[in-house]
């Protein structure tokens, strides 16, 4: 990992990628940000309109449009890019369409001579990880998707929100898919050193009918900003940044990203979120928590659920672009 400089190279300028970039700008967080798109000229217009608010910023950021050889000294290669899901099409469907895309970024970045650390947003998350670990041949260590940040956020905002509790001293975790079969493992969820499950016997602070409620509110939230506006970008944006905050400052800072599992609970070459030390080299380790029989089957039944998709995937006899442990 460079030290003398902070480079990101970001692919793909759509919503998610230019709200990511615009937090980036806004909190100082690298030196050189360079943008990749399909579109260039997409790209090239997203840098300049970045570049025009450097004089109200505290950043002194190099913001330009740039092509894969520019990852050859990068820190950390953000990919944003993918196709957004249609109307009826199924999530195989949807992976078939990101899969070839990610072929058409991930070999350019590693010819290039990329030897930092990868982070993915691209949507179904866990499993366009996993396809990058694949296609990179990079240690999985250095391969971490965005997986249930974002979501272990709204979960710490909903809660402190009902409890009346700053969100920075709630400590819980959602895990498993960045998705529909995600879940809270509430045995471990603390306000301070206070279990919350020890919180529902004390009458008037809080009901398992609550916690069922907050659970909910977070596995349908971005539903109900689709539905509201379309699409989901700032949140995303800066769990993104964050995440790449702990990386260029070597934090070694516990988030909920997608990491490859080598055993830790009961699952095996498989990506999902988890919660993880995150550093300068990526994931340092996985953290493993001691989840009840009923939470280790949740989290059993999450990885199951994108794990058929990724079967359906290489079943259908297309290249086999993951088989690498």
């Amino acid at each position: 990992m460079r030290t003398d400089k902070r480079k990101i190279v970001l692919v793909g300028t759509g919503m998610v990628g230019m709200s990511y970039a615009y937090s980036l700008l806004n909190q100082g967080v690298c030196d050189e940000l360079v943008l990749i798109d399909i579109n260039r000229k997409r790209a090239e217009g997203e840098a300049m309109d970045l570049n025009h608010g450097l004089a109200f910023s505290a950043s002194h950021m190099k913001i330009y449009t740039g092509e894969y050889k520019d990852c050859s000294d990068a820190d950390i290669v953000v990919i944003c890019a993918g196709v957004a899901q249609k109307s009826g099409e199924t999530r195989l469907d949807l992976l078939k369409r990101n899969a070839a895309v990610f072929q058409s970024i991930v070999r350019p970045v590693t010819e290039s001579g990329f030897n930092g650390v990868f982070l993915v947003a691209t949507n179904p998350v866990d499993i366009m990880t996993r396809i990058t670990y694949s296609l990179s041949g990079f240690n999985p260590k250095r391969v971490i998707g965005s997986g249930t940040t974002l979501d272990t956020a709204r979960l710490r905002y909903l809660l402190g929100d009902s409890l009346r509790v700053d969100p920075r001293n709630v400590h819980a975790y959602v895990m498993g898919e960045h998705g529909d079969s995600e879940f809270v493992p509430w045995s471990q969820a603390m306000i301070a050193t206070k279990p919350i499950l020890s919180l529902c016997e004390e009458e008037g602070v809080v009901c398992r009918g609550e916690l069922e409620r907050i659970e909910d509110e977070v596995r349908g939230a971005a539903y109900r900003i689709i539905e509201a506006k379309q699409a989901t970008y700032y949140g995303i944006g800066m769990a993104l940044t964050r995440i790449t905050r702990a990386i260029l400052g070597d934090e070694n800072s516990v988030f909920t990203v997608s990491a490859m599992l080598k055993g830790e609970y009961g699952q095996s070459d498989v990506y999902a979120g988890v919660p993880c030390i995150i550093n300068k080299n990526g994931i340092q380790r996985i953290i493993s928590l001691s989840l009840t029989d009923d939470e280790m089957k949740q989290f059993q039944h999450s990885c199951d659920t994108f794990g058929k998709v990724l079967k359906a995937f290489y079943k259908e006899g297309r290249k086999r672009i993951g088989n690498k442990s």
